[in-house]
């Protein structure tokens, strides 16, 4: 029962900060905050969303390296491939204190609901 209830928690608090890109283009008109494209350096040149603010990519650890430049009070907007690593990301910058963080998800699915890409 209690490894129900955590695992219950852990996906409430997870589904706080995924959100759709519908959800996205919505907040982003009421929330304007940094974006961030957190795949490698290869995926970013194949394409990547016109209003990126910073690629940082996860896995080589430029994201985690700049956590700490990074203003805790803004609202930042991440997203990957498939938002795995956003997730991953999200979760990374809430340990370290930041509170307005979202996962928007995949970059085809944010270029598929009409969000602008450029390369």
């Amino acid at each position: 029962m209690t490894l129900f209830v955590g695992q219950a928690c852990a996906q409430t608090e997870a589904d706080n900060t995924r959100i759709s890109a519908e959800q996205f283009q919505e907040k982003v008109d009421e929330t304007p905050g940094v974006v961030i494209d957190v795949r490698t350096q290869e995926e970013y040149n194949q394409g990547h969303l016109a209003m990126v603010d910073d690629h940082l990519d996860l896995l080589n650890g430029d994201f985690e390296a700049s956590l700490d430049s990074l203003n805790k009070e803004k609202t930042y907007y991440l997203y990957c491939r498939t938002g795995n690593r956003s997730g991953q990301a999200v979760e990374l910058m809430k340990e370290n204190g930041f509170k307005n963080v979202y996962n928007i998800g995949g970059f085809q699915d944010l270029v598929n609901a009409g969000i602008e890409s450029s390369k």
